[in-house]
C-alpha cells in the first residue's frame, strides 16, 4: 500500500469497494472469479486498489462470501460481504463498513485493468477538492439512437465513463441514504447538486463482459509484459532449523536426499528436511505468498512425516497458478554433519527438478559457534528468484 506524502495525507483514510456480485449470465459463469494470468479477474482489481487504499470490501454473492474471503489476498484489511439484489443495493453493502473513511472508491470486480495510476487521477482530483470524480475515455464509434433515422449523436460530447469511481465518503453516504438506484454512483451523486469531475480513463480499462474481453484482457496483459530487458522480478529469502532427533531410527533427510548413514535424523513433523523447507519459504516469500507454515502447518496429521519435496512441489504448483515462474534458488546450509559434498549433485538435481528451475546447495561448518557448533541440529539459509509469467 502506497499514500502519496504530505501533512492532509497523514490524517485521511481512504476505502474501496470493489463490487463484484454479479451472476454472469452472459459470460457463462461468475466472470469474476475467472483466471487471467494465473489470478482470478477480482483479485487483479483488488491488487490495483491495494495500492492506493487503506481499507478494501468485497462484495460478491451471499453464496462465495466464505470461498472468496479464503482465496484473495491483499496488503491492507479486508472486508468481504454479500451483495444485494442491484448494483446500488451491493454498494451501500459496502459502503456501511467503509464509514470512517475519508474517500471511497467503487470499482467493478469485472474491470481487472485499471491501474494504480488511475486511482491516484481519481484521488488526486478527491483531495484537490472535488466531492466525486470518474475516470472516462472518449468514445470512438458513432453512436446512433435504436430509432435508425434519427440523425447520429454529437460524439465529441460524448464519453465512456469507468471504473474506479471515487467519491468524499460523506457525499455518497449521503446519495445512498434514499435507497435509489442507478447505472453508477456518479448518477446518484450528481442528483443531490454535487459536482462530478471527469479524469482521464484507460482505454485498456475493460470491463469483463463476454469471453471474448476475457482473452482481450489476457492480450493486453501479455503486451504489456513483451518488453524483455524489463521484466518483474522479485526475490525471496528463507530459513528453517531443525534439532537432531533423539530416534535413534529416525532417517536423515536433507535436499530429498536420505543420508543413510548419517546418524540420527532430524525432529519434526515432516521428514524434516530443512534445505526443501528453506527453499519452500524462499519461493513462497518472493510471490507474497505466506510462509511453509501457512501452507503447510505442523498441526495437521495428514503432513505427519511428509515427504518434503512433494510440499515444495505442491508450493511450486501454487505459485506457477499465481502468475509466477521460478528462476533459481540457492541455499547456504550450516551443519557439522553430514558431509553434503559427496550427494551435492544429487540433492540439486531431486531440488532442480521439484521446482523447475536450478537449485544451488552449499555447506558450511558452524566452527564450534552457538548450538550449531554443539551439533544440536541443522540449518539452513536459502534465496530464491521468481519471475511474473
Amino acid at each position: 500500500m502506497s499514500h502519496s506524502t504530505g501533512d492532509s495525507a497523514l490524517s485521511e483514510r481512504v476505502a474501496a469497494v470493489i463490487v463484484a456480485g454479479g451472476s454472469g449470465h452472459r459470460f457463462g459463469s461468475r466472470k469474476q472469479f475467472a483466471a487471467l494470468r494465473g489470478r482470478s479477474v477480482l483479485q487483479h482489481a483488488i491488487d490495483a486498489a491495494a495500492e492506493v487504499a487503506d481499507q478494501i470490501v468485497v462484495v460478491v454473492p451471499a453464496d462465495v462470501v466464505d470461498e472468496t474471503r479464503s482465496s484473495i489476498r491483499a496488503e491492507c484489511p479486508t472486508e468481504v460481504v454479500p451483495g444485494g439484489e442491484t448494483r446500488s443495493a451491493s454498494v451501500r453493502a459496502g459502503l456501511r463498513l467503509a464509514a470512517d473513511s475519508t474517500y471511497v472508491f467503487v470499482h467493478d470486480g469485472a474491470r481487472p485493468l485499471a491501474t494504480e495510476a488511475l486511482f491516484r487521477r481519481v484521488l488526486d482530483a478527491l483531495r484537490a477538492g472535488a466531492a466525486g470524480a470518474i475516470p472516462a475515455v472518449a468514445v470512438a464509434d458513432t453512436i446512433r439512437e435504436i430509432d435508425a433515422s434519427a440523425a447520429p449523436l454529437d460524439r465529441s460530447s460524448l464519453r465512456a465513463v469507468q471504473t474506479p469511481q471515487g467519491f468524499r465518503t460523506s457525499v455518497l453516504r449521503a446519495a445512498h441514504e434514499s435507497e435509489a438506484e442507478a447505472s453508477d454512483d456518479a448518477t446518484l451523486v450528481a442528483a443531490l447538486g454535487e459536482t462530478v469531475e471527469l479524469v482521464d480513463g484507460e482505454t485498456t480499462n475493460r470491463k469483463i463482459t463476454d469471453p471474448e474481453d476475457l482473452a482481450i484482457a489476457r492480450a493486453i496483459l501479455d503486451s504489456m509484459d513483451s518488453d524483455p530487458t524489463n521484466p518483474e522480478l522479485r526475490i525471496g529469502q528463507g530459513f528453517d532449523i531443525h534439532p537432531f532427533s533423539e530416534d535413534a531410527d529416525r532417517p536423515m533427510v536433507l535436499g530429498g536426499v536420505t543420508f543413510a548413514d548419517a546418524g540420527p535424523g532430524l525432529a519434526g513433523h515432516s521428514d524434516a528436511d530443512v534445505i526443501a523447507h528453506a527453499v519452500t519459504d524462499a519461493l513462497l516469500g518472493a510471490c507474497g505468498m505466506g510462509d511453509i507454515g501457512q501452507h503447510f502447518p505442523d498441526t495437521d496429521p495428514a503432513l505427519a512425516g511428509a515427504d518434503s519435496i512433494e510440499l515444495l512441489r505442491r508450493a511450486v504448483a501454487d505459485i506457477r497458478a499465481a502468475g509466477w515462474s521460478p528462476l533459481n534458488a540457492d541455499c547456504s546450509v550450516v551443519l557439522d554433519r553430514p558431509k553434503l559434498a559427496p550427494r551435492r549433485s544429487e540433492m540439486q538435481e531431486r531440488l532442480s527438478e521439484a521446482v523447475g528451475a536450478p537449485v544451488t546447495v552449499k555447506g558450511k561448518r558452524p566452527e564450534g559457534i552457538g548450538a550449531l557448533g554443539r551439533h544440536e541440529g541443522i540449518a539452513c539459509w536459502a534465496s530464491a528468484l521468481v519471475r511474473r509469467t
